[in-house]
C-alpha cells in the first residue's frame, strides 16, 4: 500500500502560521521521489493560503532529514535523457525553496544531511535542537557542491568553515558549532524547539516580515547559481567516480538492485558516454 501525501506530510495550521513535518521516520525522512513530491504539494498549498503567513518545516525524530534517496531518483534511460532530469530534479527541488514567497523557518529536530541542510539555508532562518547536525558529503558522494552552497556557504559560513563543510574534511558540525560559524541562528533543547520555533514565526507574524534571503543575497542571483550547479551535478551524477560509488554504498546498505543498476551504468559507460558528447 502507497503512502498519501497527507501521510508523509502533517500539516498544522495555527495564528497565521502553517508548520510542515517531514513525516517517513523509518526512512529518516529521506527525499524519496514520493516525499518531495508531497513537500511540494504541501508548500504550494501554503503558498496560496492567504492565511498562511509564515511557514515553519520541520521533521518526525530522530532525524530532520537524510537528503535525496538516490535510489528512487535516478533511473535507466537514454544517457542524454537523465543528464537532462538530474538538471531538471536539482534544479526545481532548490527552486522549491527559492520561489517560495513567504518568510520559511526551518526547525532542525535532529541530523540533517546534503540537499536538506544547503535547502534549509536559502530559507530565512534555521533554529535547530542540541542534538542537530549538519553533513554535506558532497566529496565522499563524488559530486560537487549543490543548493547554492559553492557560492553561499563561503558567504554565509566564511571560506575556511565553508571549506571544512564542502571538501575533504566532510566536518559535521553540531547545533551549538553550526551556530557559532553563522549556519544556524538559534539552538535550544529539543524538548523545547517546535515552542521556540512557533514563538519565532509568530513573532514574524506580527511584524508583518517578508521573505528574506541570507548574507544579502537575493533570489535572482541564488537561482542563477542553482542552475549552474544543477548542470555540474548532472555531469558528476554521470560519472565514473560517482558511479561506482554509489554501487558500492547500496551494496553495503544490502540494497541490492539500485546497486545492481548504478554497477550496469558504470560498466557499459564508456559506450554510453559516447552517447551523451554526440548529443
Amino acid at each position: 500500500m502507497s503512502t498519501s501525501h497527507q501521510d508523509l506530510i502533517l500539516t498544522r495550521s495555527e495564528n497565521h502560521v502553517t508548520t510542515l513535518t517531514m513525516n517517513m521516520p523509518k526512512r529518516l525522512n529521506g527525499w524519496t521521489m514520493e516525499m518531495l513530491e508531497a513537500l511540494r504539494a504541501a508548500m504550494e498549498r501554503a503558498a496560496a493560503d492567504s492565511e498562511t503567513r509564515v511557514l515553519i518545516l520541520t521533521g518526525t525524530d530522530p532525524y530532520y532529514c537524510a537528503g535525496v534517496n538516490l535510489g528512487t531518483v535516478v533511473k535507466p534511460q537514454h544517457p542524454q535523457a537523465l543528464h537532462e532530469m538530474i538538471v531538471r530534479l536539482n534544479q526545481r527541488l532548490f527552486d522549491l525553496f527559492l520561489d517560495f514567497p513567504k518568510p520559511i523557518l526551518v526547525a532542525v529536530n535532529g541530523p540533517a544531511i546534503g540537499a536538506s541542510v544547503t535547502s534549509a539555508t536559502l530559507c530565512d532562518a534555521i533554529i535547530a535542537s542540541e542534538n542537530a547536525t549538519f553533513s554535506t558529503p558532497f566529496v565522499a558522494l563524488g559530486v560537487p557542491p549543490e543548493g547554492c552552497s559553492s557560492v553561499f556557504f563561503p558567504r554565509l559560513l566564511g571560506e575556511e568553515n565553508a571549506r571544512r563543510m564542502l571538501g575533504k574534511e566532510g566536518w559535521k558540525p553540531t547545533g551549538a558549532e553550526a551556530q557559532a560559524i553563522g549556519l544556524v541562528d538559534r539552538v535550544v533543547p529539543r524538548e523545547s524547539l517546535m515552542e521556540e520555533a512557533t514563538k519565532v514565526a509568530e513573532a514574524w507574524v506580527a511584524e508583518g516580515r517578508e521573505r528574506t534571503f541570507r548574507a544579502g543575497a537575493t533570489r535572482d542571483e541564488l537561482k542563477a547559481v542553482n542552475a549552474r550547479e544543477s548542470v555540474k551535478v548532472a555531469d558528476a551524477f554521470l560519472g565514473q567516480p560517482f558511479l561506482i560509488g554509489q554501487f558500492h554504498f547500496l551494496r553495503k546498505k544490502k540494497k541490492y538492485l539500485p546497486a545492481a543498476m548504478f554497477l550496469v551504468l558504470s560498466l557499459t559507460r564508456p559506450a554510453w558516454s559516447l552517447l551523451l558528447k554526440s548529443s
